[in-house]
């Protein structure tokens, strides 16, 4: 018997459901993270981790809760490239995953100066 034929006859609530694993949302949200950062910072690199609540609803697959480390150029407008990987995150994660995603937090792990980067040591003023 071939497996359109085994599920033919059975109800489409009860074939079972997908499932996305927490770390497969975790690479998108790092993907996401690193295309909101493009062009903006030449040294910029996101990493992530995800919590999922799972939920029966069979439009969404649940609830993820987004934990983003990112490093960034500096000298540079933090705030707005922390907006735009959140906005980004969000917009991604909910198209690819099909998941809600009422928290994205970012966290700056590291600053990239040039001036540092070619001094190798000092401070930037």
């Amino acid at each position: 018997m071939s497996p359109v034929a085994a599920t033919a006859g059975v109800p489409a609530g009860e074939r079972g459901a997908t499932r996305i694993a927490d770390r497969v949302v975790a690479k998108i949200a790092a993907r996401a993270a690193r295309e909101a950062l493009r062009g903006q910072s030449p040294q910029a690199d996101a990493h992530a981790t995800v919590t999922v609540h799972r939920r029966d609803d069979r439009r969404h697959f649940g609830e993820a809760r987004v934990r983003i480390a990112v490093e960034l150029g500096y000298p540079s407008d933090i705030g707005a490239q922390c907006r735009a990987v959140r906005r980004r995150v969000t917009e991604r994660v909910t198209a690819l995953a099909h998941m809600e995603v009422p928290e994205v937090a970012v966290d700056v792990e590291r600053l990239h100066s040039p001036l540092l980067e070619r001094t190798g040591r000092g401070r930037v003023r």
